[in-house]
């Protein structure tokens, strides 16, 4: 594996083989980047792989810190698959020492705490490595995914599955349901796909239990990645030509004309919006170069409303509700935390 790629992502040896290892001790296996690595990539995340699955709990900035000297670094840190995950809040200062530490405070899905507490130094260099796609995990199965309700003003399009969960069948509406004769899903003739809800019969609801978290850790993921833009076009981006990067904003992003996202099969653009999206009618999202809808995130805290017949590309993200109105379409995934409401919309989940 490239090792570029080793420090973007934090691969390295396999994860276990045992989901946990009972009353033994769990210890660090492996981490990216490697102790004594020198010229790290200044927009690094820093991993641990366990021996064990964890309590995701007890995984923390409190028991996953990183330090530069005695200044402490802030970010955020994520724990699925038995790897920890910083992510620093800002971009890390180039040539420069930095010490990973994970403490004993941590412990294994069985309440064992770690062996030891365990550190690792690395030194930064001064070059970027290219952006990572934002793991979506179980979450990434779905076109549609929400918490609260999915609901359709017929007749829409929706290419892919789609679920609610917590919230039962009876929250997906307009979509005239045909429950399957296992009672695991249903169909539609709206959907190319199936509908799953978490009254359904096992093993749905687990399924839709684990791909609501796979979500919210993906909200949180997108959210902790350093900027290298912030407050472009002071929350309008309308008529733009944007290339790979992370962008953000303190206030909500308007969208009145339309933009193109410029870049190639390899380009990774994620939009932290602190508020609202709104995409105005008739807007559209263009991508360029042979950019990938599923290498675009929209990351937002409000909500996110396309207006009718506007276009989006990419994964969104959000926090609360995604609306969209007549005849609006996107090429991607929409993950709410709260509802999806679409009316005659066409909801497509790109194999690329």
């Amino acid at each position: 594996m490239p090792l570029l790629l080793l420090f973007a992502i934090g691969c390295g040896d396999s994860a276990p083989t045992s989901p946990d290892a009972g009353n033994v001790a769990p210890t660090v296996v492996s981490t990216t980047p490697l102790e004594g690595t020198t010229g790290a990539p200044i927009n690094v995340n820093v991993t641990a792989l366990f021996s064990a699955e964890m309590d995701a709990a007890t995984v923390n900035t409190s028991t996953f810190t990183l330090t530069s000297g005695a200044t402490a670094v802030p970010g955020t840190v994520i724990y699925a698959d038995s790897t920890a995950t910083f992510w620093p809040s800002a971009r890390l200062a180039g040539n420069t020492s930095f010490t990973a530490t994970i403490t004993d405070a941590a412990m294994s899905a069985s309440g064992v705490d770690l062996e030891a507490t365990h550190s690792w130094t690395f030194t930064t260099g001064t070059m970027l490595a290219p952006e990572v796609p934002v793991p979506l995990r179980t979450s990434g199965n779905f076109v549609i995914l929400a918490k609260s309700a999915v609901s359709t003003v017929p007749t829409s399009a929706v290419t892919g599955d789609v679920a609610v969960s917590p919230a039962a069948a009876s929250y997906l509406t307009g979509f005239a349901l045909m429950a399957d004769s296992t009672n695991t899903y249903a169909t539609s003739a709206q959907i190319t796909g199936k509908a799953y809800a978490a009254n359904y019969a096992s093993p749905t609801p687990s399924k839709l239990t684990t791909a609501v978290s796979d979500m919210e850790l993906a909200y949180t993921d997108a959210a902790g990645r350093a900027a290298d833009v912030t407050e472009l076009g002071a929350g309008n981006i309308g008529g733009m030509t944007i290339t790979p990067g992370v962008y953000k904003w303190g206030t909500g992003l308007t969208i009145p004309t339309s933009v193109t996202l410029a870049g190639d099969a390899t380009s990774v653009w994620i939009f932290q919006i602190a508020q609202g999206l709104t995409v105005s009618s008739g807007t559209r999202i263009e991508l360029t170069g042979g950019a990938l809808a599923k290498n675009v995130f929209w990351q937002v805290a409000g909500s996110v409303e396309l207006g009718t017949t506007a276009h989006l590309e990419g994964i969104v993200l959000g926090k609360t509700a995604i609306t969209l109105r007549t005849g609006a379409s996107i090429n991607g995934r929409l993950l709410a935390q709260t509802a999806v409401s679409i009316d005659s919309s066409s909801v497509v989940q790109r194999a690329q």
